[in-house]
């Protein structure tokens, strides 16, 4: 039972250099055999993958070079051709927080399966490598919760049978992952679960958050959020969340010396819920 349950880690790149082989070197030393790796690289021209291949021989890394149309129609791919029963993506510069982080989400699906709970998405906390903390992930999905803020893709472990209907939307070129979570949870009816655990350690600084892809990424949002939510709902959640300080607190959890504070403090409250 200890090694049963089979994941496939989908890691999609162009041009990485050396932070491909970082993202790898993290994953090939879990303490947990059972794994595969889907590597699903655009064309890069930098050598990074031949460099991969030649240090790391080994079986369960799967290499497929094909043009795609971004990181969402890469990620697309990947699923295609991925055998585990689980699915997680990390992008490159990403890494598992440690090596028991395979090893822990086991015991925690085992957990679930001898309550006769599913356990079709489990999620868990991050550490975000540039502020230095740890954030916290809402130990509980709801309708508030899927408006704002829910776990990103690098801490949240999907049974492939949320992805077999459908994929991840490419026309959300920014919130794609945000849209297909939202998708599982309303149209699925996932059967989603926290896990008090540190998934990964998220380099920051990724696709999204540049300048341009943020008002993307705003407007994505709000199209989403009205489509699952409608909108009389989802207008309720914003003004909550202007009345609330929203924008202020975004900033302050973004700041390198105040986020660990601001994180404390928001810890402290989910598990006052729990």
């Amino acid at each position: 039972m200890e090694h049963d349950i089979m994941y496939s880690i989908i890691v999609v790149c162009l041009n990485a250099g050396q932070r491909l082989n970082d993202t790898i070197d993290s994953i090939m030393g879990q303490q947990y055999e059972n794994f595969e790796v889907i590597i699903k690289d655009g064309g890069s021209s930098d050598g990074s993958v031949a460099m991969l291949e030649r240090r790391c021989q080994d079986d369960r890394i799967h290499v497929h070079v094909k043009a795609d149309k971004g990181i969402y129609d890469a990620m697309n791919q990947a699923v295609r051709l991925a055998k585990g029963s689980y699915f997680i993506f990390l992008n490159t510069g990403d890494s598992f927080y440690n090596e028991y982080v395979l090893k822990n989400v086991t015991g925690e699906i085992h957990r679930l399966e001898e309550i006769n709970r599913k356990a079709d998405i489990l999620y868990g906390n991050m550490y975000h490598k540039a502020l230095d903390t740890i954030i916290y992930a809402a130990p509980e999905i709801n309708d508030f919760t899927c408006y704002r803020n829910v776990p990103c893709h690098q801490t949240c472990f999907y049974h492939r049978t949320m992805f077999d209907m459908r994929g991840y939307n490419p026309a959300y070129n920014v919130r794609a992952d945000y849209e297909h979570f939202l998708w599982c949870y309303y149209e699925r009816k996932a059967a989603i679960s926290y896990m008090p655990v540190v998934v990964a350690s998220y380099e920051g600084g990724g696709y999204s958050e540049t300048r341009e892809n943020r008002e993307r990424s705003r407007r994505q949002h709000r199209e989403i959020v009205v489509h699952y939510m409608g909108r009389k709902k989802a207008d309720r959640y914003r003004l909550v969340m202007l009345l609330t300080l929203a924008p202020l607190r975004s900033a302050v959890a973004g700041s390198k010396y105040l986020s660990v504070v601001y994180n404390g403090i928001k810890t402290a409250v989910y598990k006052l819920k729990e």
